[in-house]
């Protein structure tokens, strides 16, 4: 039975904030009710994190009202959110690696036994009942770094359960999960909005929206755009509301005759051995061309493309550029060659988070501005400054910590920061994870023009439409083996693709 009813279980009253002067929320409603998946969209920047950092007391509003169940409350606090029945979900996960899977789910609220120690056996009784209403199968007493990222995503949710969270806010939640693993989540969602449990779903991704979502709100440039059930508004209008206007053809394969097939391919790998995870891998990349890698999750991708940077040792094969053998045994040497590498995760691989938008960008180009044994600091603020600009990066100042910029933001950092080096060949991995459709679009955009440039790109996509929409070419991997090298123009839609990846 489905318990969603009509009353309001958190209602936000004309919430405003601002920041060194900067409006980000301006006098925004929104809210939840008892049962309900409420989906929450908006571009980078709009003010959604901000507004949901608002719920969890992480910041306070400027102004505006907040009501649990019908009653004012004041959330000052993490703690005070709790208190309030608020849990969240992190996109980049809050857990301990070294600890169990009980001990992450208890962390900071032990039970006591005997001598006020810390109780295990209570703490892994108390996770299995836990695992057990969500009608998931987890071991309590596993270490979390041990499981895979599905696993991760289920004790972030128990914990906010144990906390007694009616309220779950979930960020991009599958945005590092496989298909099967994201199918798992929405059938546990679905479970946990029969309990009456509501959930705030941040996504950028329409078919999850459609999916899961009761409602949807809209917000744009920190104003509530609109609040309506999903069967009244279309995903074009949802695109439209959250872009401000109309995206055609943007996820079009876009035929280009920028493939120079004259001379040396500009990438040549031959049977390619690293580790476990890439076995005698070969192809061809020429200047001009972009070749899409898709697999499954384990399937070798990242692993390859962390061989061709440098930064896993190769055990076998060759790697020619311009028609020249080439040992690529460290990032530098890569770099040197004219490669850079966009990693899968931005944040833990690809910025300093607590330093500075400037010195982000400035980090792989510092050779740029080097004047002797000095740093021209002039210089680098004309180079970054140039860089903030081209890609549009949406930033109050750049002197402000780069952890402060919303998802899409600070993948256009880590982009522009390597193409400022200007390299000959640039690898993609997952780049378009987590940022708006609009965002999505301007990297989709960007990576065409990089390659009508002259470039040779590769992309690596769990996304198959935004992996369609630019490749020349398909890689289909599968246990590190190269299963199939597919010309775009014999992919005839995402099913072909998929089944492809599956071997089928």
């Amino acid at each position: 039975m489905n318990t969603q009813d009509n009353s309001d279980v958190v209602e936000m009253r004309s919430i405003s904030k601002g920041f060194n002067g900067v409006s980000v929320l301006k006098d925004v409603d929104f809210q939840v009710r008892k049962g309900e998946v409420h989906a929450l969209a908006g571009g980078n920047g709009a003010g959604k994190s901000t507004l949901m950092k608002i719920l969890q007391g992480v910041y306070h509003a400027d102004a505006g009202d907040i009501l649990i169940s019908g009653k004012p409350v004041a959330i000052n606090s993490i703690q005070d959110a709790k208190a309030a029945g608020i849990g969240m979900v992190f996109q980049e996960f809050s857990l301990v690696p070294s600890l169990t899977v009980a001990q992450n789910i208890f962390l900071a609220a032990e039970p006591l036994g005997r001598g006020l120690l810390i109780d295990d056996r209570t703490a892994v009784r108390k996770s299995r009942e836990l695992f057990a209403e969500m009608e998931v199968d987890v071991d309590p007493r596993a270490e979390v770094s041990r499981l895979g990222t599905a696993y991760w995503q289920l004790t972030e949710i128990a914990k906010a359960l144990s906390q007694n969270a009616r309220v779950l806010i979930m960020d991009e939640p599958t945005a590092s999960l496989a298909r099967h693993e994201s199918e798992a989540l929405f059938e546990l969602i679905d479970r946990l909005k029969k309990r009456g449990i509501s959930i705030i779903y941040i996504s950028h991704r329409m078919d999850e929206v459609y999916r899961l979502a009761d409602r949807i709100t809209i917000l744009r440039d920190g104003r509530r755009l609109l609040t309506e059930p999903l069967t009244n508004v279309t995903p074009e209008q949802i695109v439209e509301g959250i872009v401000g206007k109309k995206i055609e053809g943007q996820l079009a394969y876009r035929a280009r005759d920028h493939i120079i097939h004259d001379g040396a391919p500009l990438l040549e790998v031959r049977g390619l051995t690293a580790g476990r995870r890439v076995r005698d891998v070969s192809f061809t990349l020429r200047p001009g061309e972009i070749l899409g890698l898709a697999g499954l999750m384990g399937s070798g991708r990242t692993e390859l493309a962390r061989a061709l940077f440098g930064i896993d040792r190769v055990d076998d094969g060759e790697i020619l550029i311009r028609g020249k053998k080439s040992s690529l045994a460290s990032p530098q040497q890569a770099i040197d060659a004219g490669i850079a590498l966009v990693p899968e995760d931005r944040r833990a691989q690809g910025l300093v988070l607590d330093h500075s938008v400037r010195e982000n960008l400035l980090l792989p180009l510092l050779g740029k501005i080097r004047r002797g044994p000095l740093l021209d600091q002039g210089a680098g603020k004309e180079l970054s400054s140039s860089l903030i600009s081209k890609f549009a990066v949406k930033v109050a100042h750049p002197n402000r910590p780069v952890r402060l910029l919303s998802g899409g933001n600070q993948q256009k950092v880590v982009i522009a920061k390597w193409l400022g080096n200007d390299p000959d060949i640039l690898i993609l991995d997952e780049p378009t994870a987590g940022v708006d459709i609009g965002t999505k679009s301007e990297i989709l955009d960007m990576i065409r023009d990089l390659a009508s440039a002259g470039k040779a790109v590769i992309v690596i996509s769990s996304e198959y439409p935004e992996l369609l929409a630019v490749s020349d070419r398909v890689l289909v991997l599968k246990d590190g083996s190269v299963l199939r090298d597919i010309p775009r123009s014999e992919i005839a839609d995402e099913e072909y693709l998929q089944l492809a990846v599956q071997g089928v």
